[in-house]
């Protein structure tokens, strides 16, 4: 059994070098793309199954799709860090320290997780009423943000072992993991939220998300107690060191304050929104939420790309980290543009699963779908550049990108396009902030290439004898 354990593990290495571009990249990408998709099945069930409760119950899911954020922020920057680090360190044949890379991210999240849980419920009322609760839908955000606290610990870890899972070639395992709580989340809600089953209303919602989640931990802390993966877990093995505390948050830190922004610019956008109308406040939580899914496909599929660039940056295989990227952007491309073109279309009929009455949650919620659906191209692409940016380390590339969507490109625009063109200009704004990331990632995406050119260049005179400045031999000796 350890053998075939050893030869399944020697085989993800091997793939991660040698099997082609073209395959290796949506093998990693589809199992994480369910996994995103499955992430986003978890919100929008929960909205789904509230809206029948009436408008003010679905502003309230919508209010504190902020809080799953914040919850997020507390494991993502580790997640992602960890990834990035630990997919260099097995390109470099440093199983043992991804390890120790892998545990001190997982216990660290955990007790971050722990932190938001008190905190949370010990603030609950300031808490939802700074998330973007109004008056008649306060204590339905109550209701569902209580169940969903209790869950935050292990949500935050769950982070970790999803991202690391993916980085060592196990993707399928971390599909597995989060489909199965997704599915369970789905028969779980109508159970506990409607009179026929539990009759909890908004707060059954919480529990069955919470319990789902749970489980999804379960799941996936399976293979790594059992020996069934690469990497392993133990507090043994916690080293919150300088070098990896460095390596992880210096990457991380690009997600991190990606979440945290998603945060703030969640909850100006609530209160902007609430501040019009119920309806509207629902009509773009709706909407935000249905998104979700290009962008998990966008997102998931960047997750999988990076690991890929990544692994192969610290192999030294610079030809297949180049050619990562090039494919990676045009299946970005035409993908974004094929699910735009589809969601435009049918944007009005989604709306009305979520709103069969409310004629202003449709009209917004309508509108503001197909204007990010215009710009979603433009976001798929940036997504790559992004996430190219954190597999090969560039922290500062990688920062700038992260934070650009719902940062820097946003917040300056979203109350002066309020201001000007009230619910409409709450409905445009993040099209607009999508637009304008590209100016951001074009000169980026320039310099990154030029220092792969260079680290390329300085690889082949090491191996090749050469003094620097020489032209690269045409067969460098990491690549084939």
């Amino acid at each position: 059994m350890a053998d075939t354990r050893q030869e399944q593990q020697d085989l993800k290495t091997t793939r991660m070098m040698e099997e082609p571009i073209a395959k290796i990249i949506p093998k990693m990408a589809v199992p994480t793309i369910v996994s995103f998709l499955i992430t986003s099945i978890y919100n929008l069930a929960d909205t789904y199954f509230v809206s029948s409760l009436g408008t003010n119950a679905t502003a309230a899911v919508s209010v504190n799709a902020s809080l799953d954020q914040i919850i997020m922020m507390a494991g993502s920057m580790l997640a992602v860090g960890a990834n990035s680090y630990i997919a260099r360190l097995l390109g470099a044949g440093k199983k043992d320290k991804a390890s120790r890379v892998l545990s001190t991210a997982f216990f660290i999240a955990f007790g971050l997780g722990l932190v938001v849980l008190i905190l949370g419920v010990s603030f609950m009322h300031p808490l939802v009423r700074l998330l973007g609760a109004t008056d008649t839908c306060e204590q339905y955000s109550i209701d569902y943000a209580t169940y969903v606290l209790l869950a935050a610990p292990f949500m935050a870890a769950s982070f970790v072992m999803n991202q690391c899972l993916r980085a060592e070639g196990s993707a399928l395992l971390s599909m597995i993991g989060m489909g199965f709580g997704g599915v369970l989340n789905c028969i779980l809600d109508p159970i506990f939220i409607f009179d026929w089953g539990l009759g909890m209303g908004v707060a059954g919602a919480s529990l069955a998300t919470a319990l789902s989640k749970l489980v999804s931990f379960s799941i996936l802390i399976f293979p790594y107690l059992t020996r069934r993966s690469v990497l392993r877990i133990s507090l043994k093995r916690f080293q919150a060191n300088r070098e990896n505390i460095y390596q992880i948050v210096s990457v991380g830190s690009s997600s991190m304050f990606r979440s945290g922004l998603s945060v703030v610019s969640a909850i100006v956008l609530n209160n902007i929104a609430g501040n019009i109308s119920d309806a509207v406040l629902a009509g773009i939580g709706v909407s935000t939420k249905i998104m979700m899914f290009p962008f998990s496909v966008i997102l998931g599929f960047g997750a999988g790309f990076q690991p890929v660039a990544g692994y192969n940056w610290g192999a030294k295989r610079f030809d297949r980290v180049r050619e990562s990227y090039r494919f990676a952007s045009w299946a970005a491309l035409i993908g974004a543009s094929a699910m735009g073109l589809l969601m435009g279309v049918f944007a009005p009929q989604v709306i009305r699963m979520f709103s069969e009455s409310d004629l202003e949650v449709q009209s917004i919620g309508a509108l503001c779908i197909r204007l990010q659906c215009l710009a979603l191209p433009i976001h798929g692409w940036v997504a790559v550049v992004n996430m190219f940016c954190a597999g090969l380390g560039y922290v500062k590339g990688a920062l700038v990108l992260s934070t650009a969507r719902q940062g820097s490109c946003f917040l300056p625009i979203v109350l002066p396009m309020a201001l000007l063109w009230g619910s409409t200009g709450v409905a445009s704004v993040q099209a607009v902030a999508d637009v304008l990331t590209l100016a951001l990632a074009l000169p980026i995406i320039r310099r990154v290439l030029r220092m792969v050119r260079k680290k390329e260049e300085e690889y082949a005179w090491e191996m090749q004898g050469m003094p620097a400045g020489q032209p690269v031999p045409e067969r460098q000796a990491g690549g084939k």
